[in-house]
């Protein structure tokens, strides 16, 4: 091995899961990662897990990291739009208190 992990094609796979918990379409998505990236995608998947709750898919982890990253990538290059869609995202999940918190801050600075 050359310090490689095995690389797969990306696989898209839509389905739509009726008995599970899914209802959405999915895709299987692979990537190639050196043997030193691992580790470092692995403890920010881990690291979104304990921030959004432990019950949430890698996917999902996955899926806030890189909202996070856009958000804040696009107010360098003056993309509202991108950071209201993440911020909207994140909001969305937030529990009902966080929420009425967030709320409350945003309006007082906001007045």
């Amino acid at each position: 091995m050359t310090g490689i992990s095995e690389v797969a094609q990306v696989v898209f796979d839509r389905k739509w899961l009726v008995e599970g918990r899914e209802t959405e379409p999915w895709e299987i998505i692979y990537f190639k990662l050196y043997q030193s990236q691992t580790p470092v995608v692995e403890r920010a998947i881990e690291t979104a897990a304990l921030m959004l709750g432990t019950d949430r898919s890698r996917g999902y982890c996955l899926e806030m990291i890189c909202a996070d990253f856009l958000a804040g990538a696009n107010l360098e290059h003056g993309d509202p739009e991108m950071l209201l869609f993440s911020m909207t995202r994140f909001f969305k999940f937030l529990l009902e208190e966080q929420r009425q918190a967030f709320l409350e801050q945003a309006t007082q600075k906001a007045s």
